[in-house]
């Protein structure tokens, strides 16, 4: 398999669902603007993402994929059948734990709302617990889904897991335009198209697990699946890895309570620019880690410690070689991708100007954030879950301390910055780590190699610093699709010098062609 290929491939379909992500999230700024109801249903949907990495993709995933692979390694020897038995108890644990999770949340709505966003004003408040109760469910669906992915990736059909995201943009574009207008308040429009696109995206995944024989059953009786070695092996497993993602979404958790206790508003455009700061994370660190860990899971299995470590470096370059031009652009760029994206109806040259110093605090941090989804595998698929926690336990503490300096002086900006400072800091970490247990071993030649990547990017730089400025982006809403030619064209041409750059440098995409 060519990684590179492979990875392009998540990459393709990530941008597929960025995109989509991006126009949902114009539709949104557009129909609702940067509100106290836009802000509730940030907080109402940040709920069941936060359990949603917590159960499913971060420590669900941590813990079941490195041993998924080696029930393939024995189905490829012979016994065909133990992957899918192991898949299937591991269903039947997961699906009941969730349902009983998913009760208690709804039950609880308000309890939780109050934890996630105390600042919010009665209406909102009111708003947000009941869309807290529509979308709990979708905690459910999305893990079931995190585990047919993780099944799929295993087996190395990354094209379905990589799009399957967006359905869910898919279908929350349409509930904002079909039922906005048909229900008050407007906005919980939004949280059934939630609930729409949890239910397209599981049943996109299901025949793709029934095409490779891999597709699990659930079991009636959960006790019977909690009682099997394996299941309570992958629980164990778990324990350090939730420890790690609740740090994680511990710190999204004050962040967001900070924000509603700022200007009405805030919890919003903090959103918007993480929407515009997810773009290239997870273009880049998502496609990257989600195909690294399965390749360094079986690395680790075969006890090739010169092809983990071959891996890890191709993986970093393509992180250094791909982030850094995204750092420049997001800060140069800033003020004509927001006005591009979101100011249109609702969203005014306020909202603007807000949502773009959150995106120039966040562009700050993006190298950190995605050298992040690289580094933090090298531990997971060598079942070190426990060092990535005290990194992250570290980084939490970091965060809030930063926050007590950022936020008094750059208000909602402030929270976005200290994200990014401690993912440098977790980076750093995380590296220092892996070179110092001799997991990984830098190859030659990385230091021409970041020189070219600075000179290219500084290249890029400069055309944006003598451009970007001779437009008024804000004034060009009366001429939007002139904004928009304008918008791209900088992107392209910013694109086309970095690579040019590279190129007579002596860079060739063939240099990170690689097979696994």
């Amino acid at each position: 398999m060519n990684l590179l290929k492979a990875a392009a491939t998540v990459s393709g379909f990530t941008l597929l669902s960025r995109i989509t992500g991006l126009i949902r999230e114009t539709l949104i700024a557009s129909l609702f603007g940067a509100s106290a109801a836009t802000d509730a249903f940030f907080v109402a949907f940040r709920l069941p993402n936060m359990l949603r990495r917590l159960f499913a993709e971060g420590a669900f995933s941590q813990a079941f994929v490195p041993m998924l692979a080696e029930r393939k390694l024995q189905a490829e020897q012979g016994n065909s059948e133990q992957a899918r038995v192991f898949a299937s108890r591991v269903a039947t644990a997961l699906f009941w734990s969730l349902l009983a999770v998913t009760m208690a949340g709804i039950l609880g709505a308000p309890l939780l709302v109050w934890l996630m966003a105390a600042g919010l004003e009665p209406s909102a408040e009111a708003a947000a617990i009941l869309m807290t109760r529509w979308m709990f469910p979708y905690i459910l669906l999305i893990s079931m889904v995190a585990l047919a992915a993780g099944v799929l990736n295993t087996w190395k059909r990354f094209a379905v897991p990589a799009f399957t995201p967006v359905l869910l943009n898919v279908a929350m574009i349409a509930a904002a335009l079909v039922l906005s207008s048909r229900i008050d308040p407007p906005v919980l429009a939004l949280a059934a198209g939630v609930m729409a696109g949890g239910v397209a995206q599981l049943a996109l995944q299901w025949p793709a697990l029934k095409r490779i024989g891999m597709l699990p059953s659930i079991g009636l009786n959960p006790f019977a699946a909690f009682a099997d070695p394996d299941v309570r092996a992958i629980i164990v497993r778990m324990g350090p890895a939730v420890l790690a993602v609740s740090v994680a979404q511990l710190s999204l958790v004050i962040n967001t309570h900070i924000a509603s206790r700022l200007a009405p508003g805030s919890v919003s455009w903090v959103s918007f620019g993480d929407r515009l700061m997810e773009f290239p994370t997870a273009l880049l660190g998502v496609a990257l880690g989600t195909v690294l860990l399965p390749s360094l899971a079986r690395a680790g299995q075969r006890s090739d410690t010169g092809e983990y470590t071959s891996l890890l470096d191709w993986g970093l370059r393509l992180c250094v070689m791909l982030s850094i031009p995204g750092m420049v652009g997001l800060a140069l760029m800033a003020e004509p991708l927001t006005a591009l994206l979101f100011h249109y109806g609702r969203f005014g040259a306020h909202d603007v100007a807000m949502t773009q110093q959150a995106v120039l605090a966040y562009s700050v941090g993006l190298l950190g954030l995605i050298a992040v989804k690289v580094l933090a595998p090298g531990f997971y698929a060598r079942q070190d879950i426990r060092t990535p926690v005290k990194i992250a336990l570290a980084v939490l503490v970091a965060t809030q301390l930063m926050n007590l300096v950022f936020v008094p002086w750059l208000a909602h900006a402030g929270l976005a910055l200290s994200i990014s400072v401690a993912a440098w800091c977790n980076a750093a970490l995380l590296l220092r780590g892996l070179l110092r247990n001799g997991t990984y071993q830098p190859a030659a030649g990385w230091g021409m190699f970041t020189l070219k990547v600075l000179v290219a990017a500084a290249a890029m730089a400069l055309l944006l610093v003598l451009s970007v400025p001779r437009f008024d982006w804000i004034g060009l809403q009366a001429s939007p699709m002139l904004r928009a030619a304008l918008a791209l064209s900088l992107v392209a041409l910013a694109a086309a010098t970095y690579l040019g750059a590279l190129l007579l440098m002596g860079l060739r995409p063939r240099q990170f062609m690689r097979r696994d």
